[in-house]
């Protein structure tokens, strides 16, 4: 029997009450008025449509005073429950604190609050930004909690509920430790509302909320409320990727399979070009003009989703300069997507966003530029590009004025930007060590923007069609739903000390032991102590199956594995010595050298432009700082410029021949490089390289492998008949036997691994006097105020007193090194610096660091697994010190040649640290903590000032 929730006469539910006996209809009238003197159904009359079912069971298990994990699609509408987490609180008269990942989502979210429960009742917290903080309901950063927490904040009292929107960031590995430290630090009294994205591993999160937090439903939804369309646009015709099969299985459209077939079959440029004449070429060219399939250009991709009803859309590149390019293509192309209507709207809108920005900054912004892609409705997004034009291009793509944007992955990051299309150019993206393709959760993050709820009937997903595109893995992006819930959870030395105040080392050791990180590390010892359980039985049968009845054949078996390791390390040692040698050769090498390169990618005739020796091997040259020995830098024969590595060498080097390098030569010019290279091949094209001497193997005349040998050949299982086949069940018992002891190994090391980290900071804290036993000295309660990767380098330099004396603008600069990290590591340039004070103090810090890198070495304390202070970056510092120092943006950004984004956002974040630095620098004879603010007002001015909200 199903009883509705409300009844209107004449309406199917009125019917079917009918037909229900009077004690039903009773029945049924007492449960629509319990129903209806809830909070949930005053909540629901706010909204002109209706809730799904996984948001009414959220919003129940809430109101029965439980706390929720929310997993759902993107753009399936989980911050209802965040809303109704807020509804609640309102109702209750308790606050609620709304936390986003990011300073664009809380504004975002604090623009919704504010329309719907009005100003006076929302506030917002950010790093550079407090609106109204006393307010019941607080947006703010998961960052600024995480601070309020440790610093005991009087705002917390009568705190009711945490929304924590997009929760999934606790992977994250950089930020992701805030999250838990949240989780873990929140008052019992307070009910968590955790909203993420579709994971994989939704229950096992829970199972841990449920453990830490108390009564937890976990809400999994996997419905997208717009389905979504999967495509492969080649050459004018768009393929479905997948064919509808029988009982609703998908398959890969065979259409698609025949494309890609084909497409493998067609000879690749090289192989076309290799042996064939002019005549062969040209032939080969027409055919290729002829054929129906190429990757189509970014102007034509907009204008065929014009043309087929598929705008609004979002491209994804993963490049910003790409982006930027993307939206010139289209101008270039003459593309028009607004009318004139919408022109004069997406002006008006422009004019007074942007009416704030100096007329002079806004031709070195790019304005003129930017302002008339919004006008043609296209539009760039990225973390390069100002907040405001951001902000301004969200706003308008919302409205309808915006029709086609180009975007980085960033976008797909919670902005709430849905459209009717999403178009991937590429499976491929750079994940900051090298290319990789793009995991099934990145895919579905990026495809979850389309489909627009309320506007659209169905979204499409658009991937364009490459050369080797295999469809099936494109299916597999597309079908898998695998995105996996990792903890990233490190102890740091700021959350060491707040921890130890707080609560004492072995109630903070107990804390940290109830972390995610360790909860999953805990599980899987389950599966592995299995495992080893399974080995141990499979070593015993081995065991038997290897006796020999002539004598104990473990012995014999051991000797073996003697004999092999022992030639095993010969042949490393010969190898390493000839490694050496190489090196030795190559140190040698002087620009103008003409050498021969033995193996590799660039095997042949090579000329040395630089040695590329390690940092100070180098003659007065700055050198690279190459942990692998000289990395010569060449122009080959066959023009092409390349900086090889040691295992191009694998044997020693010698110059065949000497040129001089002319001092015009530009080694990224085509003709520059042509010149040089013809002139090499004259010059020692004919001579021979030298063919390496085969050396006597050390093996040969070693004592231990001859005794190892003969106690093999006396040994009586050496005669037995099934002497092979012994050995084989041996082998297999010492393989099984060295696969056991790791994962014993493995056992050991996940066993309390976020505690044995812990006490590890707490020594090294201890021997640099932050902290005693329980006890937090004033150098740890300065710490305790210092947040960022680079905490206790900052302490430590407070503490060594390196900056004072040093104006605003110098102590601008020595900070931007605590908060600066490049984009891409550029070992080709030291950065410049401002000189004098601020050059020394830079200097020290350095030193500072090295010294505290060398504690971390002694402790054990790894960057590589997360924990422990990297080396300051310097590259910000000068443009930190002019902006400080009252220059034009123009000039400031030519310098830094960065966009004007990237220069705000570090801007920001050095202002963060030295509000940090004013409130923990001692008050008394010292001028540090006046300077901090002073620096924080001359940075604070022009773009930086007028970015955006938060």
């Amino acid at each position: 029997m199903i009883v509705l929730l409300s009844v209107r006469p004449g309406t199917l539910e009125s019917t079917m009450t009918e037909d229900l006996s009077p004690a039903e209809r009773y029945a049924a009238a007492r449960k629509r008025a319990v129903e209806q003197a809830t909070a949930l159904a005053s909540f629901r009359e706010m909204y002109d449509f209706g809730l799904d079912p996984f948001q009414i069971e959220a919003c129940q298990a809430l109101e029965a005073g439980k706390g929720v994990l929310v997993a759902a699609p993107t753009g399936s509408g989980k911050t209802i429950v965040g809303e109704f987490a807020v509804h609640l609180a309102l109702q209750q008269g308790k606050k609620c604190f709304y936390t986003t990942p990011i300073k664009a989502l809380s504004n975002q979210k604090y623009s919704d609050l504010c329309r719907r429960y009005g100003s006076g009742k929302v506030g917002l917290l950010t790093g550079d930004n407090s609106v109204n903080s006393d307010a019941p309901v607080v947006v703010m950063t998961t960052e600024v909690l995480r601070n309020m927490l440790y610093a005991g904040s009087q705002t917390l009292l009568g705190l009711g509920y945490v929304v924590m929107d997009e929760v999934h960031y606790l992977s994250d590995r950089f930020r992701g430790a805030v999250w838990e430290e949240v989780i873990i630090h929140l008052p019992e009294s307070v009910t968590l509302v955790s909203l993420s994205a579709t994971v994989s591993n939704a229950e096992e999160f829970g199972d841990w909320l449920d453990t830490v937090r108390g009564d937890t439903e976990v809400i999994v939804s996997e419905h997208r409320p717009v389905p979504l369309f999967q495509h492969v646009l080649a050459g004018r015709r768009m393929y479905d990727l997948f064919e509808e099969g029988e009982g609703h299985r998908r398959a890969v459209n065979p259409d698609l399979a025949r494309l890609a077939r084909m497409e493998a079959s067609r000879p690749s440029y090289q192989d076309r070009r290799r042996g064939r004449n002019v005549r062969e070429a040209d032939r080969e060219r027409e055919r290729r003009q002829r054929s129906r399939v190429w990757t189509p250009g970014r102007p034509e991709v907009i204008e065929r989703l014009d043309a087929e009803g598929l705008l609004p859309a979002i491209t994804f590149i993963f490049s910003r300069a790409a982006c930027e390019a993307a939206v010139q293509q289209c101008l270039y192309a003459g593309l028009r997507l607004n009318d004139e209507e919408a022109r004069a709207e997406v002006r008006a809108l422009v004019e007074e966003r942007t009416a704030a920005i100096p007329h002079e900054d806004l031709h070195v912004l790019g304005y003129y530029e930017w302002l008339e892609g919004l006008e043609r409705g296209i539009a760039a997004h990225h973390a390069g590009m100002l907040p405001t034009f951001k902000e301004v291009v969200e706003e308008l793509f919302v409205r309808g004025l915006v029709k086609a944007v180009f975007a980085t992955e960033t976008l797909a990051l919670g902005i709430n930007m849905p459209a009717r299309s999403v178009v991937l150019e590429k499976l491929v993206k750079w994940n900051g060590e090298q290319h990789a393709d793009i995991t099934p959760g990145e895919y579905t993050q990026l495809t979850g923007r389309a489909g627009r709820r309320g506007i659209d009937v169905e979204g499409h997903a658009v991937v364009l069609w490459q050369r080797a595109m295999n469809p099936d893995h494109l299916a597999g992006l597309a079908g898998t739903r695998t995105y996996p819930l990792r903890s990233s959870f490190k102890p740091s030395y700021n959350m060491a000390v707040n921890l130890v105040e707080q609560f004492g080392r072995h109630r903070s050791r107990e804390l940290l032991e109830t972390s995610f990180a360790q909860f999953q590390a805990d599980r899987s010892v389950v599966g592995i102590s299995r495992q080893v359980q399974r080995n141990e039985e499979g070593l015993e049968g081995y065991k038997a199956s290897m006796t020999c009845h002539l004598g104990d054949f473990d012995e014999y078996a051991r000797l073996r594995r003697d004999l092999k390791d022992r030639e095993t390390e010969l042949a490393k040692q010969g190898a390493a010595q000839r490694r050496a040698e190489a090196a030795v050769a190559l140190e040698k090498l002087k620009p103008g050298d003409v050498i021969h390169v033995p193996t590799g990618k660039y095997a042949g005739l090579a000329l040395v432009l630089d040695p590329g020796l390690p940092a100070g091997r180098a003659n007065g040259h700055r050198g690279f700082d190459h942990l692998d020995g000289p990395r010569p830098l060449v122009l080959t024969a066959e023009r092409q410029v390349k900086r090889l590595a040691s295992m191009d060498f694998p044997v020693p080097v010698q110059a065949l021949e000497r040129m001089r390098i002319p001092k015009s030569f530009n080694a990224r010019s085509p003709q520059s490089r042509r010149d040089l290279a013809s002139a090499l091949r004259t010059k020692a094209g004919h001579i021979p390289p030298e063919r390496a001497r085969k050396q006597r193997s050390q093996a040969a005349d070693d004592r231990e492998i001859a005794r190892l040998r003969t106690e093999l050949r006396a040994h009586p299982c050496h005669g037995c008949s099934e002497r092979e086949d012994h050995a084989r069940w041996a082998e297999r018992y010492h393989r099984l036997l060295r696969d056991t002891s790791q994962l014993e190994r493995r056992i050991e090391g996940r066993t309390n691994t976020i505690a044995r980290t812990f006490d590890r900071i707490v020594a090294l804290l201890t021997e640099l006097d932050y902290l005693r036993g329980d006890e937090v000295t004033e150098h740890g309660k300065r710490l305790a105020r210092l947040y960022g990767e680079l905490d206790l380098l900052a302490s430590e330099c407070l503490r060594a007193g390196v900056w004072e004396g040093l104006s605003p603008a110098e102590l601008a600069a020595c900070v931007s090194a605590l908060v600066y990290e490049a984009r891409m590591s550029d070992d080709a340039m030291a950065p410049k610096l401002p000189s004098g004070k601020a050059k020394a103090a830079l200097g020290e810090m350095v030193r500072i660091w090295g010294r505290l890198d060398a504690l971390e070495e002694e402790f054990r304390i790894r960057q590589t697994e997360g924990v422990g202070q990297r080396e300051p970056d310097l590259g910000f510092a000068w443009s930190a010190y002019m902006w400080a120092s009252g220059k034009g943006l123009d000039e400031v950004l030519r310098e830094a040649e960065m966009p004007a984004g990237d220069f705000v956002r570090w801007c920001k974040q050095v202002i963060d640290v030295l509000g940090q630095i004013s409130a923990a620098a001692p008050v008394e004879g010292s001028a540090v903590a006046k300077n901090a603010r002073k620096a924080v007002d001359a940075l604070l001015r022009g773009v930086v000032a007028y970015s955006s909200v938060g």
